[in-house]
């Protein structure tokens, strides 16, 4: 896949997800960011959310509002990851197989995909066979928002992974390339020598 370890996108972090349980409760919320590049405003697993309000107004104070959001990406069809893509009407869905934009839905791989100049798809089985990255890249270096981790702390193992040495594969793809990794639960992190493999 050709991506340059650097580009012209920006971005922002609109919410840290997590996983907790809490009492008989498990608390839950995807990792929702926003890539901001050229004319392209693209929303990266738009999922369950403590406030829906909340997250509208941490994606205007860069500056978009939810009817500008140009794309939204799934990085897999779990609902903690989707359940929110309708605050942003004009939006085209991107997913692992499929573009869909208003009724059409037009079929396409998305290893590869470029969404806009600057940010691409991966494919990234692991979590879910259907799993994809975006990888944003930065003036900074590329970012890759994925659910290969949940989080910078773990689990090292992911729990509802199928065959562990998918995901295997797929971290190693993801690290040759990534400077910074956005979670599916968590804040942004570093790689380092700690970060499961």
């Amino acid at each position: 896949m050709d991506l340059s370890p650097t580009g012209a996108a920006e971005v922002y972090v609109l919410q840290a997800g997590y996983a907790r349980e809490q009492g008989e409760t498990e608390r839950v919320a995807s990792t929702v960011t926003l890539i901001k590049d050229g004319n392209a405003a693209i929303v990266v697993d738009p999922g369950m959310v403590p406030s829906r309000s909340a997250l509208l107004a941490a994606l205007a104070s860069h500056g978009v509002q939810p009817e500008f959001v140009t794309d939204v990406v799934f990085s897999h069809h779990h609902p903690d990851h989707t359940v929110n893509a309708a605050l942003f009407p004009a939006a085209r869905i991107h997913d692992h197989w499929a573009i869909y934009a208003g009724d059409e839905w037009i079929s396409r791989p998305a290893d590869g995909y470029a969404v806009s100049p600057s940010v691409r798809l991966l494919a990234t089985p692991g979590h879910t066979p259907e799993d994809i990255t975006t990888l944003a890249a930065t003036p900074a270096g590329v970012h890759a928002c994925t659910h290969a981790w949940w989080a910078s702390d773990g689990p090292a193992d992911d729990p509802f992974a199928p065959d562990p040495a998918v995901l295997a594969a797929s971290r190693a793809r993801i690290l040759a390339v990534a400077t910074v990794i956005i979670p599916g639960h968590g804040p942004a992190f570093v790689p380092d020598d700690s970060t499961a493999r």
